[in-house]
């Protein structure tokens, strides 16, 4: 997508809303991010540690706040993104990412957005914070 002059402080990016997280999603991104942490995929581990059941991995709420910005911008237009990991996601959450315009400056001659990021879930839990700086 290409983005105007028309990007403003306080617009928001098309929610992005994720289906159930299943088993099958964590053990497709284990084989395809290489994380076979056994607490994402087996849930006898998970009940030894004291958990009700399996997680999605971290990284893989990251990747669809990636995927909501990509879908706003060109990959190239992204300048820096970072998270925080903030609670787990359990298996079949349906997690809604969004994002927002919180600043937008001039550096090096290209204009940017600053955005502020979110993944929460369906009951309000916010599972990971962040920002981006894009150009816009």
């Amino acid at each position: 997508m290409t983005i105007t002059e028309a990007v403003e402080v306080g617009d928001e990016l098309p929610p992005l809303s994720i289906g159930p997280i299943s088993r099958t999603t964590l053990a497709l991104f284990a084989g395809a991010s290489g994380d076979h942490n056994p607490m994402h995929i087996d849930i006898d581990v998970a009940k030894s540690a004291g958990l009700d059941d399996v997680f999605a991995h971290g990284m893989l709420s990251m990747a669809y706040l990636g995927r909501l910005l990509t879908d706003w911008v060109d990959p190239q237009a992204i300048r820096s993104y970072r998270v925080r990991f903030a609670a787990i996601t359990p298996v079949h959450a349906k997690p809604t990412v969004t994002g927002k315009v919180t600043s937008i400056d001039r550096v090096d001659g290209e204009c940017r957005a600053t955005l502020e990021l979110a993944v929460t879930l369906a009951d309000g839990t916010v599972t990971l914070t962040g920002d981006a700086v894009v150009a816009v």
